[in-house]
């Protein structure tokens, strides 16, 4: 149902994205992406990191690194698919919140919420 490409929507060293390889139908539950949780206050090492622009956040006091395909979404202020925490599962559930056809790169809000137009965190001076 989906698969990692080349996304033109950057340049850099990392322009992998998510594509649909089929059509998915609005609602869709299409990718769970497992969670690695850690706390908040071991935050600082991964600070010092790569990773540090790839975390979430995960409940109050933790974050997460998501494994599957979940930390390969590229950003869009207008996404085609939204995610959920699953704290009963340990993942992170994307759906598709609109229809994605086959082909499209699969972008999300990385704000968290579909229409959360605040500045992104590495856009921030």
């Amino acid at each position: 149902m989906i698969e990692i490409k080349t996304s033109s929507l950057s340049d850099g060293e990392f322009n992998r994205g998510v594509f649909a390889s089929r059509d998915i139908k609005e609602g869709t539950l299409f990718h769970e992406a497992p969670v690695l949780s850690y706390p908040n206050d071991e935050h600082e090492h991964i600070e010092k990191t790569l990773l540090a622009d790839y975390a979430f956040e995960y409940g109050i006091n933790h974050s997460a690194i998501l494994l599957g395909y979940g930390m390969l979404f590229n950003h869009s202020y207008e996404p085609n698919a939204r995610y959920e925490i699953n704290f009963d599962n340990d993942t992170f559930d994307f759906y598709a919140y609109t229809d994605i056809k086959a082909g499209d790169e699969i972008l999300i809000n990385y704000n968290g919420e579909v229409d959360n137009n605040d500045p992104l965190w590495f856009n921030e001076e």
